[in-house]
């Protein structure tokens, strides 16, 4: 008896610091791409930055964008940067950000798809 009145509230417990530790790390992920990503790719993801205009983002929004694009290449996009004709267009941040962080980014490119 005594067993189940423990195991119940610390499955509780659990499933709740889960749900929070999500929020968390979407509030940590949007944080991260305000203060890095939103400069060239705008908190909107459009691009229509004075950055973004200068080295030609795509745009976020865009449904074409985001029916071909793909987490892998963004995680690949973010970790190496893209440098073109010897031209640095955004920077490798594979040595700024950790793994975790790198996903998150990725997948939130994601947020910008119009319904």
């Amino acid at each position: 008896m005594k067993t189940k009145l423990i195991i119940k509230p610390a499955i509780v417990s659990m499933l709740l610091l889960a749900l929070l530790g999500g929020r968390a790390q979407a509030s940590d992920t949007k944080e991260l791409w305000d203060k890095t990503c939103a400069a060239c790719h705008g908190k909107d993801g459009r691009g229509d930055t004075k950055m973004g205009k200068k080295v030609d983002v795509k745009d976020y929004t865009d449904p074409k964008f985001q029916a071909e694009y793909k987490d892998d290449k963004g995680i690949k996009t973010i970790k190496e940067g893209i440098t073109e004709k010897g031209k640095e267009r955004m920077k490798a941040y594979a040595d700024k950000f950790s793994d975790e962080e790198i996903k998150a980014l990725a997948a939130h490119v994601r947020t910008f798809k119009k319904p």
